[in-house]
């Protein structure tokens, strides 16, 4: 089941939301995990019951962890981790290694096995290891009630794309937190506007997007792998972001304070500005419990590049389990070295030759990680920096790029964070709550219902994730 969908928005959503205003935080607590359980199984049925074992291993876990010292403590967060791991690994990285392996040795030595990838895992895996590393470390206590603990790892707004909450940030509100009508409110009118940005804007870039790269990439010119790889650079944050403003909006209609994902990332100046904005929770998440207890930058700069690389390899990694992905993710972390080795230096002379900078990196690194392959990738990237060898394509630009589509890239360009910049304090104060919103609001609830109602095209990028 997605956010977007007629069955969440008229079905599901007001028929938990409603029941959930009646209950004390006790009742509610067992009621929204099982709410959030038949979220995930309306997609993922039988893959349900691995989101179950994964509970309770780590509950059991934490339990153990609490309730023991020395040795054994440690051994008890051993076994959580690697429980998590294996069961990410075996479904999302499996088949990935296999071939690998079998491509180094040039002999399919190890058999590939197609399994098939539970929706979210490496949100929900994520989740779970904070709760049982936040326990060893004494951050927090270890829950001996079940309910809280599933509810944690389970919440269905923040579930199968984030943003990944640590156990630290919200423990507190799951055994006590209270509803009021304006965080219902205010919930509202950020789930309107995330709906209407997935809906709305990403959805319909998305289907440029997806019908530029299904040509065969010998009939694609410099200016459709130009109009492909902006239209994917903003369908990726309005989709995304889209999300994550849906999940805290849905968050706050039931009590829960989740955390922010972003905050403008594209009006960066360096790309290790962009990773303090784009995506914050899985930042959070890695310089937590990777790169500080990695030495952080603490043991000189040999180990900070070293920890920075390795950062960087397993964020690539855990996007997807695909070549493309890890030089990904190693391309994003060598623009992040370079930067700490001085090169911030000279960004810092123009804020203006910064940003641009910041933005085109990132722009060709969202060419690589839309690419079905990188080989792929990089032609399309020839292709764009090499027009005197591309333009002469007569690839019509009416069959992917309409009217339409280009309306709605120069709203995503203006609301990336321009018109939340530059426009005036008092302004702002002035719209947000005032009937002006609650009317703007409503249209964009009502276009994105029918817009929903009248079209098939509706992925979400970062499930697969």
């Amino acid at each position: 089941m997605v956010f977007s969908s007629s069955i969440f928005l008229l079905v599901f959503l007001p028929a938990v939301f409603i029941l959930n205003r009646f209950l004390k935080t006790e009742w509610s607590n067992a009621f929204l995990l099982i709410a959030s359980l038949i979220f995930y199984a309306w997609g993922e049925p039988v893959l349900v019951l691995l989101m179950i074992v994964s509970i309770l291993i780590n509950w059991s876990c934490g339990f153990a962890i609490s309730r023991s010292t020395g040795n054994i403590r440690k051994f008890c967060l051993i076994v959580g981790i690697v429980a998590d791991l294996c069961i990410l690994g075996y479904y999302k990285y499996a088949g990935f290694f296999a071939k690998l392996v079998n491509s180094v040795l040039r002999n399919d030595i190890v058999p590939v096995v197609d399994i098939a990838l539970p929706i979210g895992i490496s949100f929900f895996t994520f989740q779970a290891m904070s709760y049982i590393i936040d326990v060893y470390r004494g951050d927090a206590e270890a829950s001996s009630n079940l309910v809280n603990v599933a509810l944690y790892i389970s919440f269905f707004p923040q579930l199968i794309a984030g943003p990944i909450v640590q156990y630290t940030d919200i423990n507190r509100q799951i055994a006590q937190r209270s509803l009021s009508w304006h965080g219902t409110a205010t919930g509202f009118r950020r789930f309107i506007y995330g709906l209407g940005k997935k809906v709305l804007i990403a959805n319909v870039l998305g289907l440029c997007v997806d019908t530029i790269w299904a040509y065969d990439i010998t009939a694609v010119d410099t200016r459709a792998a130009w109009i492909a790889s902006l239209a994917y650079t903003f369908q990726i944050y309005y989709d995304f972001s889209g999300y994550s403003d849906m999940a805290i909006g849905l968050g706050r209609m039931f009590g829960f304070g989740i955390p922010e994902n972003f905050d403008h990332p594209y009006l960066s100046r360096s790309i290790s500005e962009f990773w303090r904005r784009w995506h914050m929770s899985l930042g959070a998440w890695f310089r937590k419990y990777l790169y500080i207890p990695l030495g952080g930058n603490r043991k000189g700069n040999i180990r900070t590049y070293v920890n920075l690389g390795i950062v960087f390899l397993l964020t690539g990694l855990w996007h997807g389990a695909d070549i493309s992905f890890v030089i990904w993710g190693i391309y994003h972390g060598f623009f992040v070295i370079i930067e700490r080795l001085g090169f911030k230096n000279l960004l810092s002379r123009s804020k203006v030759l910064s940003a641009i900078y910041a933005f085109l990196i990132v722009n060709f690194g969202w060419v690589l990680f839309r690419a079905d392959d990188t080989v792929t990738g990089i032609q399309m990237l020839v292709r764009m920096l090499m027009p005197w060898r591309h333009s002469d394509i007569n690839l019509n630009l009416w069959e992917y790029f309409d009217m339409r589509t280009l309306f709605i890239m120069i709203i995503a360009f203006l609301g990336m964070g321009l018109i939340q910049i530059l426009a005036p304090i008092k302004l702002k104060e002035k719209w947000k709550g005032s009937v002006t919103e609650a009317i703007f609001c409503t249209a964009v609830l009502l276009l994105s219902i029918a817009a929903i109602a009248g079209q098939t095209y509706n992925p979400f990028i970062y499930f697969q994730f």
